[in-house]
Order: C-alpha cells, then sequence, then structure tokens
C-alpha cells in the first residue's frame, strides 16, 4: 500500500516529458498485461514510466508496434532510471512471449554495456524472476540472458562491431544513442527486417557538439517537426535557460527525483561536470547548435582519404592552442598544381604535460623545406613566436580579417570537392563536428567558434590556417615535400 501511495505521487509522462509525440494509430497496448505480470513478481513502474511503457507497447489495429516503423526515441538526462525501466520491460517481453525473441542491446562503449548487463541480471535474481531464466552467460565479449522459452538477450558494444551480420532481430535497444553512427545504423537495423513485429528502441541524453549523433538528433528533429509519424519520441528536460541549482528545475528534468535519485546523486553530477555537460547529462538540455554544424559533416566524411595524394609542390605548417593550455595542433596543408589542397593534423598534444619546445624543434627541423608557418594574432600559441624567431623560422601572424577569409576558403575547398583530409584523424574530427562560427568585423566575415566548453576546435583552426598560408604565401622552398 505504501508503494502504491509513492506511485500515485509522482507524475504523469504527459506532465514530465517536454515532448511527447506519439505515433498515429495506436488502439491497444501489450503494457497493461507486462505491468500485471510486474506486479505480481514484485516490481513497481511510477506513472511516468508506465505511460511510456504504454506507447512504447502500442499496437495498431494490424497488430504491429505503432513505432515499429520509426522507432522509440527517449532523451533522457542520467540517473533517472531508463535501464531500469526499458530493461525491465525488455525483459518481461522475453518472459511473456509466445515465440522466442531475440534482443540486441548495444552501447557505444564496452564498459556501458557490460554495466547494464550487470543491472539486467541483477533483475534477474529477483526470486520471482529467476525461475524464468535459463542460462547467463558472463563470458567476456558473449555476455547475453537466455530464458526458458528459448528468448534470449544479447549484449554488447558497437565500438567492437556488435551485431553486424545476425538476422531475425525482434528487439534492438540502441543505448548511447547519442554516439549512434550512421554507418552503425546501416549495420545493424537490416538484422531486423525479418522480424515479424521488430521494435528499435533508442535511449541516450543530448549530445556532445562533437558526438557523432546525426542519427539520434535527426530522429528528434523529424519527430518534432511532425515529419515522421510513425516514430515515439519523449524527452525529459530543465528549461534551456534554467539556473543550473535550481532544484524545480532539477525535478522538471528528472521525473524520478526525488523519490527515487537522490539530490546527493545529481550534486554529485553538479560538482564534478562543466556547466555545459551538467546541463546536457542531468538536465536533458539540447544544446541549441547541435543541429547547426558550420560544417557538413558528412561532406567531411565524404572528404576523406586513406593516404595523402601524391604531387604536391608546397607544404604549409600552422599552429593553434587551446585557450586552456591543454591541447597544442600543427596542422599541415599540402598545396598542388590543379587548384586542390590537401590537410591533415601534423601533431597533437598537451602542452600541460609536454610543454611547448617540441614543437618550436618539430617546425624548426623542417623549415627548409617549409613554405609558411602561420600563427593566429589571438592564438595562446603566439608564446611560441620568439622561440620560432630564434630557431631562424619566419613566422607570418593572421588577423581577425586573415581568419575570416581563410575560413570562407577552407569552406568553399571542402563544398568544391577540392579538399581532403586524412581519414580517422579523432582529434581533428571531433573539432570539425563541433564547430560553429562567430562574426568577424563588420564586412560579413566569419571564424570558428566551439559550441561548447569541452569543444576543442585548435585542431581545426590549424590546418585552416595552413590551408590559407600555402594558398598565400610567396616562398618557394622546394617540391613535392612530405608531411612526417
Amino acid at each position: 500500500m505504501t508503494v502504491n501511495r509513492q506511485v500515485a505521487l509522482t507524475p504523469r509522462l504527459s506532465d514530465a516529458a517536454r515532448h511527447c509525440i506519439i505515433p498515429d494509430g495506436i488502439v491497444t497496448s501489450d503494457f497493461p498485461r507486462l505491468n500485471q505480470v510486474a506486479t505480481r513478481l514484485g516490481f513497481t513502474f511510477d506513472l511516468w514510466q508506465q505511460g511510456l511503457g504504454t506507447v512504447l507497447l502500442g499496437k495498431r489495429k494490424n497488430g504491429l508496434y505503432a513505432c515499429g516503423v520509426g522507432g522509440a526515441v527517449i532523451s533522457i538526462p542520467r540517473q533517472v532510471g531508463k535501464t531500469f525501466t526499458i530493461g525491465l520491460i525488455v525483459l518481461l517481453m522475453c518472459v511473456t512471449s509466445k515465440r522466442p525473441l531475440l534482443v540486441f542491446w548495444t552501447a557505444h562503449h564496452t564498459r556501458t554495456s557490460a554495466e547494464t548487463f550487470k543491472d539486467l541480471t541483477s533483475i534477474c535474481d529477483n526470486a520471482a524472476l529467476r525461475g524464468y531464466v535459463k542460462h547467463i552467460r558472463r563470458a567476456n565479449g558473449q555476455e547475453a540472458i537466455e530464458f526458458m522459452n528459448g528468448s534470449r538477450i544479447l549484449f554488447g558494444a558497437r565500438e567492437r562491431g556488435f551485431g553486424r551480420g545476425l538476422h531475425t532481430v525482434d528487439v534492438e535497444v540502441f543505448d548511447e544513442a547519442q554516439i549512434l553512427s550512421e554507418a552503425a545504423l546501416e549495420n545493424m537495423i537490416p538484422s531486423m527486417n525479418a522480424s515479424p513485429n521488430a521494435l528499435a528502441i533508442y535511449m541516450g541524453t543530448p549530445p556532445r557538439p562533437n558526438d557523432p549523433s546525426e542519427a539520434f538528433t535527426g530522429k528528434r528533429l523529424g519527430a518534432i517537426k511532425g515529419v515522421d509519424t510513425d516514430t515515439f519520441y519523449v524527452e525529459f528536460s530543465a528549461d534551456r535557460h534554467c539556473e543550473l541549482d535550481d532544484r524545480n528545475q532539477w525535478k522538471k528534468a528528472n521525473p524520478s527525483y526525488p523519490h527515487r535519485t537522490s539530490e546527493s546523486a545529481i550534486l554529485r553530477m553538479r560538482r564534478q561536470l562543466s556547466d555545459d555537460s551538467f546541463r546536457r547529462e542531468a538536465l536533458g538540455v539540447w544544446d541549441e547548435h547541435i543541429s547547426m554544424h558550420a560544417i557538413d559533416t558528412s561532406l567531411w566524411g565524404q572528404s576523406a582519404v586513406d593516404e595523402r595524394p601524391n604531387g604536391g609542390d608546397l607544404i604549409g605548417f600552422a599552429l593553434d592552442m587551446s585557450p586552456n593550455r591543454k591541447a597544442f595542433s600543427i596542422g599541415a596543408c599540402m598545396r598542388y598544381k590543379d587548384g586542390t589542397a590537401h590537410v591533415e593534423l601534423a601533431e597533437y598534444r598537451d602542452p600541460s604535460r609536454e610543454g611547448t619546445q617540441w614543437a618550436v624543434d618539430w617546425i624548426a627541423s623542417r623549415w627548409s623545406k617549409t613554405a609558411v608557418v602561420v600563427i593566429d594574432y589571438q592564438s595562446p600559441a603566439t608564446v611560441l613566436v620568439p622561440e620560432l624567431t630564434k630557431a631562424h623560422v619566419k613566422v607570418t601572424q593572421t588577423s581577425l580579417r586573415d581568419m575570416g577569409r581563410a575560413v570562407e576558403r577552407f569552406q568553399s575547398m571542402l563544398v568544391e570537392r577540392k579538399l581532403t583530409h586524412l581519414k580517422d584523424q579523432q582529434p581533428l574530427d571531433i573539432a570539425v563536428g563541433g564547430a560553429i562560427l562567430r562574426n568577424v568585423g563588420q564586412n560579413g566575415m566569419q571564424a570558428w567558434n566551439k559550441s561548447g566548453s569541452d569543444v576543442d576546435i585548435s585542431p581545426l583552426v590549424a590546418v585552416t590556417l595552413a590551408l590559407e598560408g600555402v594558398a598565400t604565401t610567396k616562398r618557394r622552398p622546394g617540391r613535392k615535400q612530405r608531411i612526417n
């Protein structure tokens, strides 16, 4: 009776969620039946969890899940109880199904997948549920829960290629959906095509600016704009510009606070995360710029090459350091006679640990064959100018106007397919994904800016200035140089 009274005080889904977009045509749901089983086994869903489950397992007249085509997309902060909510629903689906179900539960990171496996196996240790479990496979990389009726839940990390090549999957749970690439999605979604009634569940926190979040972001925007009527979208979040220590905003973002999620749990995140991270991770607030990348990431991906093209006639370098002095980037650019160019991140180090003398030595050893070395006049990397000058390296320092021209050149050449970059240079790829634009001067020019305090764009600034340097320099030290 005490539990029921507590549940009655929890918010309903319609009251708790900022966005609750329900697919068309729901006439019935499997959840009420599962909820009865949960109660009999000693588990209790809060009101908002019951509402989520009802829509998640809602069916149309044809008996298929209403969100079976578009999927269920859940944007939810940490410490709300998503693993318990979705995990218990999936466990109950497996236990009560009249035919064996195959479930994939994937996360981006191995650690997250392992933690989820541990959480769900602990639920299975419940005395009433234990009798339905046939075997728990704990071998590393083969984690699985097998049920007496033949249903199975397989766990794995997408970073290790989990799920590729398998088929007839009935339910796929994409945990950490904010780090779900289109490539990973393309590898896994086809595995559901043979299922008679498949269901895909995407759940995660609002993505960081540097996350490969096109799939998660695209599904959110499609649902909010009403483009996709086959998607169930739920978002729990505080007000965008709220006071971060406002407990009422914590309650607005987290329907489990304070009766299930303690104040200390949220305070721990508040103390240990930056403001931007806390806003996303604990309060569920999406970045205003998350869908406004300065660089088209798909176009950036298309311009990647495995090896730098041969035959370049000029090479240039540029140096940039992050404002917090924890990242130092050397960008390189090779220019070609046909008007194309190739950029890559030549060096990326932490000056708080390694200092900066290595950068002076690195540039000086290559100066005789280098066309230009560039540093922006506002960059913390200007501290190296005196040392580079002593090493007989001529440094070109750029102004705001120069930066504006450099950014414009970079974007134009990328769009015109005249610019390539080396594949899988993570710091540079992250910088590209996290860059937005800021206005400089009165002439409409723009420069790179970072979309959050936890984004480092120094690799992008470095390769952009290196490109501008080789495009404008008059120095001709030699031809057919290599980037070492």
